[in-house]
């Protein structure tokens, strides 16, 4: 019989071989479908649009596929900011103490009320853009023999549309995971708030574990709940005051904390998951999953190696200038980042859409959907990297 051809086949003889299978009067047996099965494929059996040469001419049925895209890093997406070319931010240094002079009277002596004591501030500068633009042809009658009425081309212009708001709304997140990333090698670069979570679960256990012998099923459920109480040790720690897990520039070193509703936990899906399977099924103890922004990163830079990232990045200097290293952080095994709200973030600026004239000699318009985006990090707030190493 032809396969998946626009002619009509008899099906009697595979309903009644599926139906002595399904029954138990036969046994399972190979069933060869191959016939009967339409299975979408490009190759067209009838002619196609005069346009867009994609779209059949004869139709019995139209399924418009059409499926929202929601980008992920949500917690990254800041106010959208329309005017300005620099995006400053300003913060108080700590100064020392100063003895109470109350306490060191001199007879005979006066003390200076008006000493002048400046605070200590720290302003540190965002610049640049990223712009991009989406557009796509609206046709007045061209497309008018691809369909059956304007109900359907309706449709079809609603998917054309929802593709390229997905296409924007992947762009976020895809710039979103880029600040993400620039983050994280930028952390590993300056060795500042990296943890080794293997190499001190072997030293605190007196181990010798590997990343490959540690995943063992006799080894590995005692290590996740180890690290699943180094990491809420470790958010705790981000919510004193002190200069733990951060760049400071020289002689303006800033002292910051973060509480958990401003903290962003960002766990690698493994990791995550192997955490709800076996610590948060065994414990009501929900300790900084149930307080902090937590999120399920299935990828950090490529789908293809979830845990490494390939990054160039661009990282704060102690004299407080920017400088990126001679080479790319190349750097696998990344568990998880957690970081200040404040650290790094995407806003939109001129977000909009346009709809050209209509064209009278080519019968079309032109939708176009543009966007500037900045993306920004701040590596004097706070910011752990989890490594399995």
């Amino acid at each position: 019989m032809s396969v998946n051809t626009m002619s009509f086949e008899q099906a009697a003889t595979l309903l009644n071989a599926i139906h002595s299978q399904v029954t138990g009067s036969a046994q399972l047996a190979p069933t060869d479908v191959s016939s009967f099965i339409s299975v979408a494929q490009a190759t067209l059996q009838t002619g196609y649009d005069p346009v867009i040469n994609a779209i059949s001419q004869v139709v019995g049925r139209t399924i418009f596929s059409i499926r929202p895209y929601n980008a992920r890093f949500k917690g990254l997406q800041m106010d959208s900011q329309k005017w300005g070319a620099i995006t400053r931010k300003i913060a108080i240094a700590d100064k020392a103490f100063e003895d109470n002079q109350a306490f060191n009277l001199v007879d005979g002596q006066s003390i200076d009320p008006w000493v002048v004591n400046k605070p200590e501030v720290l302003q540190l500068n965002y610049y640049g853009f990223d712009t991009y633009c989406k557009s796509f042809t609206i046709f007045k009658d061209q497309l008018d023999s691809a369909f059956k009425g304007p109900e359907e081309f309706g449709s079809f212009m609603t998917m054309v549309t929802q593709n390229a708001l997905d296409m924007l709304e992947q762009a976020k997140e895809s710039m979103a995971r880029l600040a993400l990333d620039n983050f994280i090698a930028g952390k590993i670069n300056a060795q500042n708030g990296v943890i080794h979570l293997l190499s001190e679960y072997n030293q605190d256990v007196g181990g010798s574990f590997t990343a490959v012998t540690i995943k063992d099923p006799a080894n590995f459920p005692a290590f996740i709940k180890w690290a699943y109480a180094r990491i809420a040790t470790l958010t705790n720690m981000m919510t004193e005051r002190s200069q733990l897990f951060q760049i400071q520039v020289t002689g303006k070193e800033l002292t910051r904390h973060t509480p958990f509703d401003r903290q962003r936990v960002y766990l690698l899906n493994w990791l995550l998951n192997n955490i709800d399977a076996r610590v948060l099924a065994e414990t009501y103890n929900y300790k900084f999953l149930e307080f902090a922004d937590v999120e399920a990163v299935n990828f950090w830079q490529s789908i293809q190696t979830p845990d490494a990232i390939n990054i160039l990045p661009v990282v704060l200097q102690n004299n407080g200038t920017l400088n990126s290293p001679a080479s790319a952080v190349n750097q696998s095994a990344i568990m998880g980042v957690i970081f200040d709200e404040d650290a790094l973030g995407i806003t939109l600026q001129n977000e909009e859409v346009a709809v050209s004239p209509y064209n009278p000699r080519g019968s079309y318009w032109v939708e176009y959907h543009k966007a500037t985006m900045r993306y920004y990090n701040d590596f004097s707030e706070k910011g752990i990297v989890l490594l399995l190493d």
